[in-house]
């Protein structure tokens, strides 16, 4: 499959003339969620979700099917009957020809204040994990991990546990949108040869609109 960085947490996954797009949100390009074959959503914030997005998305091709969670899900599917598929974690199903299955149930905790919303990550074909703003472990091997890299909701040293507790082949990151540039060069050292370490997994940066094979 072929893998695009749409900016921030948002991604596009390619196979045979099909399109898979997660999270096309309000940091993403503009134009992130047009040609999908099919859209996943893993959250209600608009990091993640976009809904003007979305919706033009949906009206632009009346065979894209959007999945998410129910948050997100009722915004969307008085508009569009028998396309916006509601699903939770232990949901599997197959979209755009991909296989996904759900892993998680809610957002990392910000603060102790701030009440937790719903969040799910998504495997696809047993290989890629996109976990939403959550480090959820799934109960199955991770070839290729979408790691968030920067977030309100978390510090460095639990990055580098979660690579680690994953034991992926490779990582490439993702909610990357509030640093600065001169914040990547950091990152890139503390998680490369000279950091402290991820457990043997490769680890990798994409720019928006930039690509590779997986």
């Amino acid at each position: 499959m072929r893998l695009t960085k749409q900016g921030h947490s948002s991604v596009r996954l390619e196979r045979d003339g099909r399109a898979l797009v997660i999270d096309p949100g309000g940091f993403s390009e503009d134009d992130a969620a047009q040609g999908a074959t099919a859209l996943l959503v893993t959250h209600e914030h608009p990091d993640h979700f976009d809904e003007g997005r979305l919706r033009a998305a949906l009206e632009a091709d009346r065979s894209v099917e959007l999945w998410t969670l129910r948050s997100v899900a009722t915004q969307l599917a008085p508009a569009f009957p028998g396309r916006v598929h509601t699903v939770g974690h232990g949901d599997t199903f197959e979209a755009a020809g991909f296989r996904v299955a759900v892993h998680g149930e809610l957002h990392a905790v910000i603060h102790p204040d701030i009440p937790r919303v719903t969040n799910v990550g998504y495997l696809i074909d047993e290989s890629v994990f996109h976990p939403g703003d959550a480090l959820t472990v799934p109960d199955a091997p991770v070839e290729t991990l979408l790691l968030p890299l920067q977030a309100p909701w978390s510090k460095f040293s639990e990055i580098v546990d979660y690579v680690r507790e994953l034991a992926p082949r490779r990582a490439y990151d993702i909610h990357d949108g509030l640093l600065a540039d001169n914040a990547f060069p950091i990152y890139e050292r503390m998680l490369g040869p000279t950091g402290p370490g991820l457990g043997g997994a490769d680890h990798a940066r994409l720019l928006p609109g930039e690509s590779t094979t997986l």
